[in-house]
């Protein structure tokens, strides 16, 4: 797919020639821009199964979530594979397993009547697996829900898949490591030490190979992470008490996430994190999460700049978001860069989402985030509306300054939120051609910060009904 036109493309005329070939110039941007959206959503076609039923029970899963049915899985799906794929199907009842490892062609189909429990014992997702894990590379325990390098892969149905991660299981490995909550227990390792030594091991290049991050370092798994796979879906499923990040494709194409409840309030627990993956569409899902609802990464700092795959063409529609550190947001791990993002049709409200959109970075992870489009997103309570934030994490502390240019935010509206704005880029780096079309934003505590911006456009935003003049 060809690159978006960016909305600065006439920022170089002089001002005498005026506003109106500009103002055309961007018009046209944004109407070529969601063209492209509609490509996107074209394009990305969900995988076909051939109709074959490969029932777990028939291969020795029991019913009742106490007995072990992970030998019971792996032979159904091998099953499923050798035969040229078809579906797995889980239904009727409760069952306990250890991780899942999916295979080409195979569609793991979860009825309403029926739960997928994961076990508990971090013991169970030996032996270790490539995996990312807040955007580095390690060897580490096995997501619960896993593919590699896999083809025409789905986990569909009206079904359950619960993490059973609690306040006493999993979340407290989390400790208080960049959390405002606790939630350590007295006696029980934390992942501070491991998570120290795995950034310093990536700064120095350590091959990933003798990066060994499972067993004693207290790095919680992924729940579901097909990873370097192509035709992906993701449909229909309740995915809840997620160890740590709920669904997070990496260095996948063809992506489909569709109608999805993800409800998990445990640390990290964002819904949503496509990692340098292309063309994916996010739609009809329900979030309700502990941390970002849909976050678009790209790798961290060095690995992110080393393997070097943004996140591009991504389409997110019809989404609901409830609480969360962020509804719709890109970043922090976004070192590999992210473009071409499409959201449209969204709901966001709750006391506890703390922001609508959201772009968080700074100069140690740097990437270039470019035509990230918004249309018709209606927030009802939030903590801050739009962020734009070159300060996250740790701030200015780097040599590699980020990009962020070319967003367009239309036919938005709030109804309630402490701030409109936390916008803030650098001296040498201003954010580069934000621009908003009829926006409304109703009951307000205050603008909040519009600062170190290039070509910033306000037009037909009224704030408390009183319109809003750059």
């Amino acid at each position: 797919m060809p690159g978006v036109v960016g909305l600065g493309a006439l920022a170089g005329l002089g001002a005498g020639c005026a506003r109106q070939a500009s103002v055309k110039a961007d018009h046209d941007a944004v109407a070529d821009a969601w063209a492209m959206a509609e490509k996107i959503r074209q394009q990305v076609v969900v995988p076909t199964f051939p109709e074959r039923t490969f029932d777990v029970r028939d291969f020795g899963a029991q019913a009742g979530g106490s007995y072990d049915c992970s030998e019971a899985f792996a032979k159904a799906i091998a099953a499923c594979h050798s035969a040229g794929g078809g579906t797995v199907l889980v239904t009727a009842g409760r069952y306990l397993t250890g991780p899942i490892h999916l295979l080409s062609n195979v569609n793991l189909h979860i009825t309403q009547d029926a739960t997928v429990a994961f076990k508990t014992d971090p013991k169970a997702y030996l032996p270790a697996v490539l995996t990312r894990w807040e955007g580095m590379e390690i060897m580490g325990y096995s997501p619960l829900i896993y593919a590699y390098g896999q083809t025409n892969i789905a986990v569909t149905g009206k079904g359950t898949v619960d993490g059973q991660a609690n306040r006493t299981t999993w979340w407290p490995w989390k400790g208080n490591n960049f959390s405002s909550v606790d939630w350590g227990i007295p006696g029980v390792p934390t992942q501070t030490e491991a998570r120290n030594k795995l950034m310093q091991d990536m700064e120095n290049n350590v091959p990933v190979e003798q990066r060994i991050y499972a067993e004693g370092s207290y790095l919680r798994p992924v729940f579901v992470q097909p990873y370097k796979c192509t035709n992906v879906l993701i449909e229909g499923i309740t995915i809840t008490n997620a160890p740590f990040w709920l669904l997070n494709p990496v260095l996948c194409e063809n992506v489909t996430i569709d109608g999805v409840d993800f409800a998990s309030l445990g640390p990290n627990s964002d819904g949503c994190d496509p990692e340098s993956c292309k063309n994916v569409v996010i739609k009809n899902c329900l979030f309700d999460t502990g941390d970002d609802c849909i976050a678009l990464k790209s790798g961290r700092n060095a690995d992110g700049r080393r393997i070097n795959i943004p996140s591009e063409n991504i389409l997110i529609s019809n989404c609901k978001m409830r609480s969360g550190h962020g509804g719709v947001v890109i970043g922090s791990e976004i070192s590999g860069g992210a473009r071409n993002i499409f959201v449209e049709n969204c709901e966001m409200s709750s006391p506890d989402l703390e922001r609508g959109i959201r772009i968080k970075t700074n100069s140690v992870r740097g990437g270039l985030i470019e035509n990230f489009f918004i249309r018709d997103v209606s927030i009802g309570e939030v903590h801050t509306a739009i962020v734009i934030d070159f300060d996250y994490e740790e701030g200015d502390a780097g040599k590699f300054t980020p990009t962020v240019r070319n967003i367009d935010i239309r036919n938005l509206t709030c109804q309630k939120a402490v701030k409109v704005f936390q916008v803030r880029g650098y001296e040498r780096s201003p954010i580069q051609h934000l621009h908003l079309t009829n926006c409304q934003f109703s009951q307000v505590g205050e603008i909040g910060v519009l600062e170190k911006m290039d070509n910033f456009v306000a037009d037909q935003v009224f704030i408390q009904g009183v319109e809003f003049k750059v």
